[in-house]
C-alpha cells in the first residue's frame, strides 16, 4: 500500500530533475524552431502539440526512457513540423494537403447552406461569429468564413475598389465556372 503513494526518494529525484531538464530541453527547441510552431493550430500543429506533450509525459514518468532520448524525439517532432511548414509554405498542393482552404459560408449576406453542411457548421454558429465582430445583422456583412485553424472570420461590406481579402476564395456552385473566386 505504502507504494501506492510513495516509492523511494531516488525515484522522486529523478521526476524531478528529469522533468526540470526536459522542460527546459523542450522550451529551448521550442525557441530554435521559430514562432510558426506556437502558432495558431491547424490539424497538423494539433497533432505534434500532442505528440510534444505525449513525448514530455513519457520522458517524466518512464524509467526507461533517458533524457537525451526523450529530447530526441522532441528534435524529431519539431524537425518535421519545420520541415512540413516551410514546405507548405513553398509548395501549393503540400499546403492544400497540411491546412486545407478557407470555407465561405456566407456571401453577400446570404447564407451558403451547402458549404455551411460540406464544413459542419450551423446557422447559430454563423449567427455567433456575426455577433462577435459587432455586427448586429447580415446587411453589412459581405461574407463569413471559415478559416483553416477552426475560426471564424467576418468580413464587412464594403464600398472600396481595393484589393479584397476574400480573393482566392472559391465561391460554392461556381468552382468549374471561369469566375469561380470571389474579388
Amino acid at each position: 500500500m505504502s507504494q501506492l503513494f510513495f516509492d523511494n526518494w531516488e525515484t522522486l529525484f529523478r521526476t524531478l530533475i528529469i522533468g526540470l531538464l526536459a522542460y527546459i530541453s523542450l522550451v529551448l527547441l521550442l525557441r530554435i524552431s521559430g514562432r510558426r510552431t506556437l502558432s495558431k493550430m491547424n490539424a497538423f500543429d494539433l497533432v505534434v502539440t500532442v505528440a510534444l506533450g505525449s513525448t514530455l509525459a513519457t520522458i517524466l514518468l518512464n524509467r526507461d526512457v533517458a533524457l537525451a532520448e526523450g529530447t530526441l524525439a522532441f528534435a524529431l517532432l519539431i524537425g518535421i513540423q519545420f520541415l512540413v511548414t516551410w514546405t507548405s509554405v513553398r509548395v501549393p498542393w503540400v499546403r492544400k494537403i497540411i491546412t486545407g482552404e478557407p470555407a465561405l459560408l456566407v456571401y453577400e449576406g446570404e447564407l451558403i447552406p451547402t458549404a455551411m453542411k460540406h464544413a459542419r457548421v450551423t446557422e447559430a454558429e454563423i449567427h455567433s461569429a456575426v455577433r462577435s465582430a459587432g455586427k448586429q445583422t447580415f446587411e453589412h456583412v459581405k461574407a463569413v468564413v471559415l478559416e483553416t485553424d477552426g475560426s471564424f472570420s467576418v468580413v464587412q461590406q464594403e464600398n472600396s475598389q481595393a484589393r479584397s481579402s476574400l480573393r482566392g476564395i472559391v465561391v460554392p456552385g461556381k468552382e468549374k465556372s471561369a469566375r469561380s473566386e470571389v474579388d
